[in-house]
């Protein structure tokens, strides 16, 4: 594996399984599922995709909204937040990458939790 995130990521093709892993775990969240119901799933899809390639070291620049605008008017709560990283991190250990690349993953969600939650 590579030095940078997005290497050890798998580039572009680890990161679209790894995203579609993430989305697929969101719909099936009770916490966090019911916010998909009337979301354009497959652009967030593909801006999720972008976000990590772009936030991983990748080659490619994330076009959408900083995290402020995208979540604004969302009221996202802490519970909510939490079961996003813990979906985040149960498809990690589903698609088997290590303790160094959760941890990163990990302190970059956190890094974010401030302009995510109750915007």
């Amino acid at each position: 594996m590579g030095d940078t995130l997005y290497e050890r990521l798998g580039e572009k093709p680890g990161i679209t399984v790894l995203v579609d892993r993430i989305i697929d775990l969101h719909l099936q969240n009770p916490v966090v599922g019911p916010r998909f119901q009337h979301a354009d799933v497959d652009r967030g899809r593909a801006m999720a995709k972008e976000f990590f390639v772009a936030g991983s070291g990748g080659p490619e620049p994330y076009t959408g909204r900083s995290m402020p605008e995208a979540h604004r008017g969302m009221n996202i709560s802490e519970e909510e937040f939490l079961a996003v990283v813990d979906d985040m991190m149960a498809a990690m250990d589903q698609l088997g990458y290590d303790q160094r690349e959760r941890d990163e993953v990990l302190a970059i969600a956190y890094s974010l939790k401030g302009d995510i939650i109750r915007q």
